[in-house]
């Protein structure tokens, strides 16, 4: 079954709330007051069964007449918010009916944008705030060359701001802070595809499991944990 069946098929079972996210966003989809008023009602009578209402039927709900009623659907199909199918009942009765299906593929389209949208403003401030971190860690303001190699880290490399967060970290806990260093750092990673969170702390639990191993066996008390050098060269 396609996507767009298994939602038609979730708003005919009343799972999805389309009416509630249809409010919030009409405007934006250039729909008008009156014309959403129209459309609820066409909700309305499917609910009830009713797949083909007719103006007439709109219009003694409504403050339209037949005309305007008609001018409205019309639109709705010009603009491909509106089409009518044709299907068939179990006695073999071809039937018409609306489908608002185009309304909420836009619908969901929308959403899906603005959902994108949202995501890339925080991607972007993101990788804004890495420029400030920088310069706090460092203790002073970066040179355009190291803004440059931070920002091939970004677009060129394909590191998240995440991902350089922590190798920076890394280089902090290391007291080796340097771009060098840091730049080893995400070579090292993307060598190992380590592209999140979890897989940095997953290397640099490794990593350190197996230094603190054989010192415990010498040593009863482990005072200090060593951090990896990443620029030793290593098989």
């Amino acid at each position: 079954m396609q996507q767009d069946e298994r939602l038609q098929l979730w708003i005919e079972r009343g799972n999805v709330t389309i009416p509630q996210l249809f409010f919030q966003h009409y405007k934006t989809l250039d729909i008008k007051d009156v014309e959403a008023m129209l459309i609820m009602h066409m909700i309305s009578f499917q609910a009830e069964g009713s797949k083909f209402p007719t103006p007439s039927d709109l219009e003694a709900r409504m403050h339209l007449d037949l005309n305007q009623i008609s001018t409205i659907l019309q639109r709705f199909m010009q603009r491909g918010l509106l089409e009518i199918h044709q299907g068939q009942d179990e006695n073999g009765v071809l039937f018409e009916h609306f489908s608002l299906q185009p309304l909420w593929n836009r619908l969901i389209n929308l959403l899906v944008s603005e959902k994108t949208a949202e995501a890339e403003q925080v991607v972007k401030a993101d990788e804004g705030e890495i420029f400030t971190l920088f310069e706090q860690e460092f203790g002073r303001l970066l040179s355009p060359m190291e803004c440059e190699t931070i920002t091939m880290w970004l677009d060129e490399d394909g590191h998240t701001a995440q991902i350089i967060t922590a190798a920076l970290k890394e280089a902090v806990l290391a007291q080796k802070l340097s771009l060098r260093y840091i730049d080893r750092i995400l070579f090292e990673w993307k060598k190992k595809n380590v592209k999140t969170l979890a897989d940095v702390e997953n290397q640099t639990k490794t990593f350190r499991t197996a230094i603190i191993r054989p010192m415990q066996k010498e040593q009863k008390t482990v005072k200090k944990v060593p951090f990896y050098n990443w620029l030793e060269e290593r098989e």
